[in-house]
């Protein structure tokens, strides 16, 4: 029997087929989805901040962090079955949720995560094979263990499948 998983901000969650992981209010934050399609073993993370190194190593959530949080997730999903070189990537969010000042680094902070998630995925040679990041708009993101899809509603927007 299917089971929807939620995802908080700052946690990741690691399943298989057929459940689904979902996770609300996307704005800065980028989720990103895992998926091995030989076991059907997926994860999403909703991730907050893009770099955990200004941070006392004894005071982080890991899943905060792009840099800790990815890892993490992959590290999971090996210990449940999943192939080294079959994981792909999926990811949404990164948003600018509000107007600031030019040149801010604040208001940057969700191109910052979307950096920082492609420059940790790369790191770990996991191709991205679908995107939907920026603009000013938050995102709930669904994904589905059975069919690798990731799903993406918005308020006042269709919902795209990815």
């Amino acid at each position: 029997m299917s089971e929807k998983i939620t995802v908080g901000i700052s946690d990741y969650k690691a399943s298989k087929a057929p459940h689904t992981i979902v996770t609300f209010a996307l704005g800065s934050c980028v989720g990103i989805c895992l998926y091995d399609r030989v076991t059907k073993i997926g994860g999403l993370s909703h991730i907050m901040l893009p770099d955990s190194r200004s941070f006392s190593s004894r005071e982080i959530n890991r899943k905060k962090f792009a840099d800790t949080a990815i890892p993490d997730m992959v590290n999971e999903m090996r210990r449940m079955g999943v192939g080294n070189n079959r994981i792909v990537a999926k990811i949404a969010g990164g948003a600018q949720m509000f107007e600031v000042q030019p040149g801010s680094k604040i208001g940057a902070v969700g191109e910052r995560n979307v950096e920082s998630v492609k420059r940790e995925l790369a790191r770990l040679r996991i191709a991205i094979i679908a995107e939907d990041t920026g603009l000013n708009f938050g995102r709930t993101q669904y994904f589905d263990l059975e069919t690798g899809v990731m799903r993406i509603q918005s308020l006042n927007r269709r919902i795209v499948e990815y």
